[in-house]
């Protein structure tokens, strides 16, 4: 609690100064009936000079402008949009991660940390893009950061094909970003394997994410990878990831477990910081209408018991 003008107090004991004056000399004299003078002697002239006095500090309190402060629930825009582009291809169902004791697909366990992520981040824009053999959007960049979590949970494989176009669904959600005039722009990308298809390499669309200002963030899930495992089916293509992240000044992230997905998401908001993590909006809420009302009221009351 505060006030806005607080030296307006000092004009708190006014009335009482002028009551402690000496009284004036008398300068003649005026007969007036006694029912007049009935209300200006003994106990009401002491009680309509208390009302008054009590007027006059609830109109002083007014000027002095009594505010308090109250934090908002609103926070403000980050100037910042991120594009999530999710594969969908068919090696994302295989269950070689483990959830609450539970395996689960890699699809699931993404879901399960990627809805989280997004729902937390108000302030920001987010929008989705899905891509397996083509790249489709499946959430247009907006504040409404809980559709974007409820789009990823709806997300199902074989909806956009089965086969893995990385440098698609980069080129999608690039898309997306150019048009923003948002001081920060953003790509996460997750994938589980190896580009099959696509017209433009992944490394060149990244390069070309770097030039229009879009930093990419690549994710690479899976427990095994091409460098390590060149033989295994399912294995990532982590290399390539790295390579577009460090493209376009972005940072890539090696995901085998749920462990390593967690972690991510936490490197991965202090690479871009978290709107809800910053201190609330505060503001200064205005009390002055409230003693205004109660000196006008006092003042008819005291008009009502001399009238």
């Amino acid at each position: 609690m505060g006030f806005a003008f607080p030296l307006a107090l000092v004009l708190l004991p006014l009335p009482l100064l002028m009551r402690l004056l000496p009284p004036r000399a008398a300068q003649g004299g005026l007969l007036v009936p006694a029912h007049v003078l009935a209300g200006t002697t003994g106990g009401a002239a002491r009680r309509g000079w208390m009302l008054a006095a009590l007027a006059w500090a609830l109109m002083v309190l007014a000027l002095a402008g009594p505010q308090m402060q109250r934090q908002s629930a609103l926070l403000p825009a980050s100037g910042r949009d991120i594009v999530l582009a999710l594969d969908l291809s068919g090696s994302m169902e295989k269950q070689d991660f483990s959830l609450d004791g539970q395996p689960v697909s890699r699809l699931e366990a993404v879901k399960r940390v990627a809805s989280g992520f997004v729902a937390a981040r108000k302030g920001d824009r987010i929008g989705l893009v899905v891509f397996g053999d083509r790249a489709y959007v499946a959430q247009p960049v907006t504040f409404d950061v809980e559709a974007v979590a409820r789009a990823i949970d709806e997300a199902q494989i074989g909806i956009s094909g089965r086969a893995t176009a990385i440098s698609d669904g980069l080129g999608l959600a690039m898309r997306r970003l150019m048009d923003s005039d948002a001081p920060t722009r953003v790509v996460v990308l997750l994938s589980d394997g190896v580009a099959t298809s696509g017209k433009v390499g992944a490394v060149d669309a990244a390069r070309l994410a770097a030039t229009h200002g879009i930093r990419v963030h690549t994710i690479a899930l899976g427990p095994d990878d091409l460098e390590t495992r060149p033989k295994s089916r399912d294995a990532v293509d982590a290399r390539m990831l790295r390579e577009m992240a460090e493209a376009s000044g972005g940072t890539s992230f090696r995901v085998r477990g749920m462990e390593d997905l967690r972690a991510m998401a936490a490197t991965l908001d202090r690479l871009e910081p978290n709107p809800a993590e910053r201190p609330p909006l505060r503001f200064w809420q205005s009390l002055w209408a409230w003693p205004a009302a109660l000196a006008l009221a006092l003042l008819a009351l005291i008009g009502w018991r001399r009238g």
